[in-house]
């Protein structure tokens, strides 16, 4: 689909006097903790399975926040004026970059304080030979596919880079993220090998994957899925009535036994998509936002994409034991900020 996608307009704040923001500690110009404050660093992240790997990693050693509130769509989000004063505060902003959050990484830049660290997690973790344009993100736009969190093996690559960077923000405690990088890099490998069990199952080896955002490319490709589409468009809206007896043609002809769709893009023309093409319709998948509430169990990158492959594997009539039976428990208690 080339659907010409709208440009987001950029903030063009002024730089605000450094204050604490959202219970923060007062920091000095040099980006170090001010006489009588915690000394915590103090870190942003954008979307919220960024914010859970870096909690994994910085644990209690760092004052975590968020900044695009879970089930908001990512790609169009603009950062209140308000959050202007967090990024003024932070030592280390964390954001995806592959231009998903282009406002909210513009943000960062024009109220950065001296010493600050911008980290595009994404960018740095993928050589543009990688890159991929697909359906919701045509080359001609420029704008890669910019979902590598859904691929465990760039997870941990997130991971990796995150320990880095806190590290050297902060030697001092060095040793306590790397040793929260080993823990989560195992535990997204069991998560990985848990996959790779469960969708051998899958009947006649089918993997296919026609979801409604286009959330799973490099999933896809590093775990031998057949991604057939997307039916969400490059710009975001419902597909047209061409594009929809398009999809629908195709989904006969390769006989996709189910439709996977988003609980963050409800879509009643995705459900009569697969009424009409026969179809079952399954509309719970989650890119970015986690399962269950800030605080429990579940709610972590880990649970996200337990719960997302466990899905896929049993939509496609696979057994998903191996999935049921992984530990999704975070390697430090969750202590990270998420906006409401």
């Amino acid at each position: 689909m080339t659907t010409t996608r709208r440009a987001l307009p950029a903030l063009a704040l002024p730089v605000l006097l450094l204050a604490a923001a959202c219970g923060g500690s007062a920091t000095s110009a040099s980006g170090n903790a001010a006489a009588g404050s915690s000394k915590k660093l103090v870190v942003a992240t954008s979307v919220a399975p960024i914010t859970s790997i870096v909690s994994n990693i910085g644990g209690d050693r760092i004052e975590l926040h968020g900044i695009v509130p879970e089930g908001v769509n990512s790609h169009t989000f603009e950062p209140a004026p308000k959050v202007a004063q967090l990024l003024s505060t932070a030592d280390i902003v964390f954001v995806n970059g592959l231009k998903l959050e282009d406002p909210t990484a513009e943000l960062a830049t024009t109220n950065a304080k001296k010493g600050s660290e911008i980290v595009a997690l994404g960018t740095k973790s993928l050589p543009e030979s990688e890159y991929i344009y697909d359906f919701s993100f045509p080359k001609k736009e420029g704008k890669p596919n910019p979902h590598l969190w859904t691929d465990p093996l760039f997870a941990i690559k997130y991971a990796d880079e995150a320990a880095a960077a806190l590290s050297a923000k902060d030697p001092s405690n060095k040793d306590y993220y790397e040793a929260n990088r080993v823990a989560f890099d195992k535990k997204a490998t069991a998560l990985s090998d848990a996959l790779k069990t469960a969708q051998a199952t899958i009947p006649g080896g089918k993997k296919e994957l026609l979801t409604y955002h286009d959330a799973y490319a490099y999933f896809g490709r590093d775990y031998g899925w057949k991604i057939i589409g997307a039916v969400q468009p490059s710009n975001f809206e419902d597909p047209t009535a061409k594009e929809v007896v398009s999809l629908i043609t195709q989904i006969r002809s390769e006989k996709v036994p189910v439709i996977f769709g988003s609980e963050v893009f409800p879509s009643k023309i995705l459900a009569q998509i697969a009424k009409e093409s026969g179809a079952r319709y399954e509309d719970t998948l989650r890119d970015d936002d986690l399962p269950g509430k800030p605080g429990e169990k579940e709610h972590s990158w880990l649970g996200l994409m337990r719960y997302d492959f466990r899905t896929m594997v049993k939509g496609l009539g696979g057994d998903p034991a191996a999935l049921d039976a992984l530990d999704t428990s975070d390697v430090t208690p969750d202590k990270a900020d998420y906006p409401q």
